[in-house]
């Protein structure tokens, strides 16, 4: 008998498994005045908080949807629950944890992933965390790193009505009035000038609930001179029902300061992914976006980033992967306002099975930004013929003494590769698997290691799954 291929020893269950809901507090489905007020309620919000979520809900009846991505029109938000929790409050111990909420995370390796690499984790479970740690030594450097929500009515207050929803307001699109609406979890980070932090930061969220949204809200202040990596993990089990994920991510990058993000998205093939991240980049501040992008039925991601200081520069890292029913429309955008700014986009998508990955991308260059430096890169890998993959990038220049650059690439995996592969004793299906993973190393070498070898297990998983 041949020996078993191991890429069909790739177990989907570590993401796919569903927990009891029967014991949860569930909104009532749909997007009123009323709902909004009981979330408000729930969350104890001050008043200027209520006040802000209410004129969300205004812009949002007020917006139409986009109309230029992928249809969304499976989504029906008069079926959607905006806000589902466990009934448990956040823990500050693991053994806290109630034990069918921790037995998630442990399935998912978050526990151990702590333990082993990690200055501080939160855990989001459906519309709330359960549970935020973050080490001492860490915290006596000074930083904060806790869940909005104690933030936002602890000491830091002024903090986040500072900063909160101001780089992503409300009037940006339909979504991000929605996310301003209804709201709820996420996580709150500041580092103060000057500050290191050596290890990462992370926060997972998964979202449980059958026929519900997550909309979680992170917030990172990395002040002048400071050095952070924060990453961002997600997960959601398959429903035969739409799911809604609508999160927002606010980066404020001070004078000399450096963020690294790192995000993998896992989101389950019922998932409508309409996701709003952007930062901010004062002079000499250098942001840095990795971003791996599975599942979802339907996504609409371009991470955003605003060069507002001199000298500051971006660099984006993204892959996506498209398979069977999935239609994902991604890329980054670049906003170049401070002079000699730079930024460097770099992308893969991976399409299978009939999938649609559409890379979509914009450049702005503004009339001050003198001598500013844009370099575009993206690469496409279509595995059948019935997949799809499109590139649509906007370069926008104001003035001329500028360095603009634009490469795209698509292509097919080689017969010749696979049959040399073959011929050394590899299996067909590992052989391709291998291809599209060394396709991936850009993003894949970007990531810590137990997170790289997560991204891996998911690319095996959809070459054999599609």
């Amino acid at each position: 008998m041949a020996k078993k291929p191991k890429i069909a020893e790739v177990d989907r269950s570590l993401y796919d498994f569903k927990d009891d809901e029967s014991d949860f507090y569930r909104i009532k489905a749909g997007l009123t005045e009323e709902i909004v007020n009981q979330i408000s309620d729930e969350k104890h919000d001050p008043d200027w908080m209520r006040a802000e979520r209410l004129e969300s809900l205004k812009i949002y009846n007020s917006l139409r949807v986009p109309d230029w991505g992928p249809s969304i029109e499976g989504l029906d938000m008069d079926s959607i629950a905006t806000y589902v929790r466990p009934n448990t409050g956040m823990k500050g111990s693991w053994n806290e944890v109630p034990e069918e909420i921790k037995s998630t995370f442990e399935k998912l390796g978050i526990p151990q992933a702590e333990r082993e690499s990690l200055a501080g984790v939160g855990a989001q479970y459906d519309s709330e965390l359960v549970y935020h740690n973050v080490k001492e030594e860490v915290a006596a450097q000074g930083v904060v790193y806790t869940d909005l929500e104690s933030a936002l009515t602890g000491k830091y207050e002024d903090m986040v009505r500072t900063h909160f929803m101001k780089l992503v307001p409300p009037t940006d699109h339909k979504f991000a009035a929605l996310h301003g609406a209804v709201w709820s979890g996420g996580s709150f980070v500041y580092v103060p000038a000057g500050v290191h932090v050596e290890i990462p930061l992370q926060s997972y969220f998964r979202l449980n609930a059958k026929g519900a949204g997550q909309f979680e809200h992170t917030l990172i202040i990395v002040d002048e001179g400071a050095d952070l990596h924060f990453i961002e993990g997600c997960s959601a089990p398959k429903y035969n029902v739409a799911n809604l994920h609508a999160g927002c991510v606010e980066l404020y990058v001070g004078r000399g300061a450096h963020l690294r993000y790192s995000t993998i998205e896992n989101w389950s093939k019922n998932m409508y992914n309409l996701n709003t991240k952007r930062a901010l980049v004062e002079e000499g501040g250098k942001m840095e976006w990795v971003s791996g992008s599975f599942g979802s039925h339907t996504s609409y991601l371009y991470p955003t980033t605003i060069l507002k200081g001199d000298d500051s520069h971006c660099e984006f890292t993204g892959i996506t992967f498209a398979g069977a029913g999935q239609n994902l429309d991604t890329g980054a955008k670049m906003i170049h306002i401070g002079e000699h700014t730079s930024s460097y986009i770099n992308t893969k998508s991976i399409s299978k099975s009939g999938g649609i990955s559409t890379y979509r991308s914009a450049v702005q260059i503004m009339s001050g930004a003198h001598g500013a430096k844009a370099s575009v890169s993206c690469a496409s890998l279509m595995l059948d013929a019935e997949s799809r993959s499109d590139t649509i990038p906007a370069i926008e220049v104001d003035t001329d003494d500028a360095d603009v650059g634009h490469e795209a690439k698509i292509g097919r995996i080689s017969d010749e590769a696979v049959f040399y592969l073959m011929s050394r004793g590899i299996a067909e299906a590992e052989a391709r698997a291998m291809i599209v993973s060394g396709f991936a190393d850009t993003v894949s070498k970007e990531l810590p290691l137990e997170y790289a070898a997560e991204m891996n297990n998911l690319i095996k998983i959809e070459m054999e799954n599609g």
